[in-house]
């Protein structure tokens, strides 16, 4: 489940991932937020924070990539705030095939990624 963060700064999305993710949360959560912020004009900066993680379905995987090809040039800053160490490994390794700026923060470090996610230029 994808829950949003509240009191972002303006223009930033966030969102914790809760248990599973399951096409729905893209559907019904993230998409609309996302077309919402492109809607009006702007670029996508987004906050994700993964304290823990029960795995992903096949179709929010695939709206993931949809997702991320549908609005690919409107992509500006990803933050990633996590602990998980195969997620360590895995950014580390293709964080460079994410669009836009993308970073990974440690858990004790969210309220710098969200500072982060809100800077411009």
């Amino acid at each position: 489940m994808l829950e949003p963060i509240r009191d972002l700064p303006d223009g930033v999305l966030g969102f914790e991932a809760v248990g599973r993710l399951e096409a729905s949360d893209y559907e019904n959560v993230l998409m609309p937020a996302v077309r919402e912020i492109c809607d009006r004009g702007g670029g996508i900066r987004i906050v994700l924070v993964f304290e823990r993680f029960d795995g992903v379905s096949a179709g929010a995987a695939w709206d993931d990539m949809k997702l991320g090809v549908e609005h690919l040039t409107r992509w500006e800053r990803i933050a990633l705030v996590t602990d998980l160490d195969w997620m360590v490994t895995v950014t580390s390794l293709f964080g460079w095939m994410t669009p836009g700026e993308f970073k990974r923060f440690p858990l004790a470090e969210r309220t710098a990624a969200i500072a982060w996610a809100a800077e411009t230029g």
